[in-house]
């Protein structure tokens, strides 16, 4: 190998598995028909449609970190949701190895995450995906929860399995 290749050296398995989880929230917003809220990540050429999500500050509660997730990514304040259920415990999604020395700086295996289920009560033309300060997404739309599971990326399929069980009986 060349002393030009940049890319950081992938972790052994024993390094991998000695890494911490990040803490995070996601939230699964909802309408008021029960579809999801899925929008497409900006970084991806791919399909990568994802629900809202995002790491907790220090000193916040994930709750609260969960609605300021929502405002930050896609323009929705508290005062526009419901929460109507949040999983009883943190679920955990590892990254695949070739990505997690490019993501937070090789310190996270993956995350654990708690969930919420917000209902929306605003209307469509109050989402903004697009007038945000670091915007995430390209494209947004309102899906099925079958829909969800088939377009996102594979290594976090098991999480959003585990969240639409959970939050089945509210979802269309």
């Amino acid at each position: 190998m060349s002393g030009s290749d940049s890319r950081p050296a992938l972790p052994d398995a024993d390094a991998l598995a000695a890494l911490p989880w990040r803490p995070c929230v996601g939230v699964m917003l909802i309408n008021r028909d029960g579809l999801i809220f899925a929008a497409q990540r900006i970084d991806s050429q791919a399909p990568a449609w994802q629900m809202p999500q995002g790491g907790i500050d220090s000193g916040e509660s994930p709750r609260a970190a969960a609605l300021r997730e929502l405002e930050e990514e896609i323009g929705v304040p508290a005062e526009r949701v419901q929460l109507l259920a949040e999983t009883p415990d943190w679920l955990r999604y590892d990254l695949p190895a070739e990505i997690v020395p490019r993501i937070w700086g090789g310190r996270f295996r993956g995350q654990e995450q708690r969930w919420y289920l917000l209902r929306y009560l605003g209307e469509d033309d109050e989402i903004d995906i697009h007038g945000r300060a670091h915007p995430e997404f390209s494209a947004w739309r309102w899906i099925r929860a079958d829909q969800m599971l088939a377009e996102i990326v594979p290594f976090k399929r098991g999480i959003y399995e585990q969240v639409v069980a959970t939050f089945r009986p509210w979802l269309a």
